[in-house]
């Protein structure tokens, strides 16, 4: 052992004479998922990843940034950070680098990388070492079938010297959160309407459809050089490039398109190509249609590796980035412990004070359902979906099946309240109104009134064509299907505001929010029937939120109209 590290051994050993250890995520549950199971402890020699979230400064002044340049009212609208200036505001202090640096290095531990912004640090690290970091903490590894994670069943505690420097480590507890598809094969048995006339009958969703639905000529394409959109891959989900060629083959024949991805970032796999990969690369591409497109592949192929974290460091690491990030991914609230709730909302902070547009899936569980201690029954909100600083897309159907047609809700959109965040001040106007108005709301005690509501719009999520694996695939349904949608929408918009010389959308929200709080805006369509599931009890038997003129918790403001949303968000900031 060199002199070096028995220095850093012997100064470390001070703090820890009278030591007193302190638990960051004392909420974090530890749950295994149905299909995983233990197979046994690691051994200490063997490697782990851990993600360090070390503490930020300024946070509160970059909430005041974030709220600047995204509020069409303020004179700073669109003057957004560069990667260099948000690192300048949020950067640790020096006294927190040298405080966890000192920290490993007394545990021997120098294999860490950092990202640009300097508030993470992912290190290489035994086992055995982890665990002598990480009080209580115990390494064991998962299996579900070919997959495997090593995570501790066990909660962590740090030396309460390091409180003020560390938010949470990742790689512990938390399994990655799987979301897939919806098959709605059944819904080939329904009769089509009487009235189904030709020009509007279609059996099943398709890029046509969209365009037919939500106003885009075969001329609403990018054309700007300097416009992106992206989105993400989680847990071996992967689209193949043959794939997208022959849904555009198939389906993109009318409008101008690329047929192949511009940018992979990170792992591109080369199994099975999985259908929720490419149904979000299908539709992002031809509704963003001719727009350059990256796919960000998070595979958590490091067994203690979170996925979604990972992409979170991506996007802390890279000075260009597209303006449009669509999501299909979220986890139930009460499976994550607040403290990483918070800190991955100062992630979404970041990245809106660049600029960029991130929107997630609302989720395929209405409501959701959860009983509490003493057996009653909650609604359970879904993150990042309740997230304040994301702009979250519900789901809908059309009100006739097989006609391109009205629209109603989808009853699985996800919706509600969350229980961890407050009302966002862009919305609360808009969700009063929704509280004080609706003509049957679900038990109070059912869900928070006062938390941050969601979705904010809504697309089509029912009975979607989808190629993958070389086979076209119908009555694919859920919020992964509607978010990209939206997504290539907003790319559509922020191409002709790069046209006009004029900044990209940002986060969205405040723009939308006072947008519809005007009235008489034509550029959603209100979505006005239908409600989605929730709890199988006596008490709501099985209903949740119901959707309701304006805001509602299942369609948010509607479903877009694009020329009129263009020509609304065109005007913003001029």
């Amino acid at each position: 052992m060199g002199r070096r590290v028995l220095r850093c051994l012997a100064a470390w050993a001070c703090l820890c004479v009278a030591a007193s250890w302190w638990a960051p995520e004392p909420d974090q549950p530890f749950r295994v998922p149905g299909g995983w199971r233990r197979v046994g402890r690691v051994a200490a020699a063997e490697e782990l990843r851990l993600t360090l979230a070390l503490r930020q400064q300024n946070v509160a002044r970059l909430a005041e940034v974030l709220r600047e340049v995204s509020s069409p009212d303020s004179a700073r609208y669109g003057q957004f950070l560069s990667l260099v200036e948000v690192r300048s505001l949020v950067q640790p202090s020096s006294l927190t680098l040298d405080t966890v640096r000192k920290w490993l290095e007394a545990h021997g531990v120098r294999a860490c990388s950092g990202v640009s912004t300097l508030d993470f640090l992912q290190c290489r690290v035994p086992a055995g070492t982890a665990e002598q970091l990480l009080p209580g903490a115990q390494f064991h590894r998962y299996e579900n079938g070919e997959r495997s994670v090593v995570r501790s069943p066990f909660p962590y505690t740090l030396h309460e010297e390091l409180a003020d420097h560390v938010d949470f480590v990742g790689g512990l507890h938390r399994f990655p959160a799987e979301r897939r598809v919806i098959s709605r094969a059944w819904a080939t048995e329904k009769s089509l309407p009487q009235n189904a006339g030709l020009p509007t009958l279609h059996l099943g969703v398709t890029p046509a459809v969209i365009r037919k639905r939500y106003n885009l000529t075969d001329g609403d394409v990018g054309t700007s050089s300097n416009n992106s959109q992206a989105c993400a891959q989680f847990l071996e989900q992967y689209f193949h490039p043959a794939d997208l060629a022959e849904f555009m083959q198939l389906f993109g024949g009318s409008f101008a398109h690329h047929s192949s991805v511009d940018q992979v970032v990170g792992h591109q796999g080369w199994g099975k190509a999985g259908v929720e990969a490419s149904l979000d690369v299908e539709y992002l591409m031809s509704t963003g249609a001719n727009i350059s497109t990256w796919v960000f592949s998070n595979a958590g192929r490091h067994e203690s590796q979170e996925p979604f974290l990972d992409w979170l460091l991506v996007l802390s690491n890279l000075s260009a980035l597209p303006w449009v990030h669509s999501v299909s991914y979220g986890d139930d609230e009460d499976s994550l412990s607040r403290a990483y709730m918070e800190r991955v909302n100062v992630e979404f902070m970041k990245a809106g004070a660049r600029g960029i547009s991130i929107l997630f899936a609302s989720g395929d569980s209405g409501a959701g359902c959860r009983k509490a201690p003493g057996g009653k029954h909650l609604f359970r909100p879904s993150f990042p979906a309740s997230s304040p600083y994301v702009t979250t897309v519900g789901g809908t159907s059309f009100l006739h099946p097989f006609l391109v047609s009205a629209e109603v809700t989808d009853y699985i959109s996800g919706g509600g309240f969350s229980n961890v965040f407050p009302m966002p001040s862009y919305q609360a106007a808009a969700v009063k109104r929704f509280l004080s108005t609706a003509p049957k709301l679900p038990p109070a005690s059912y869900y928070n009134s006062s938390g941050r509501a969601y979705p904010d719009l809504a697309a089509l999520s029912d009975n979607y064509w989808v190629v993958t694996n070389r086979i076209p695939m119908p009555w694919v349904s859920g919020t992964s299907a509607s978010t990209p949608v939206v997504g290539g929408i907003l790319a559509l918009i922020n191409d002709r505001r790069l046209q006009r010389g004029r900044a990209p959308l940002g986060f969205l929200n405040p723009a939308l929010y006072r947008l519809q709080a005007r009235g008489g805006s034509s550029a959603l369509y209100d979505v006005t029937q239908g409600c989605h599931l929730s709890c199988l009890d006596d008490t709501v038997e099985g209903q949740g939120f119901c959707a309701a003129p304006s805001w509602d918790p299942v369609t948010g403001w509607g479903t877009p109209n694009f020329p009129e949303l263009l020509r609304a968000l065109l005007a913003q900031g001029s």
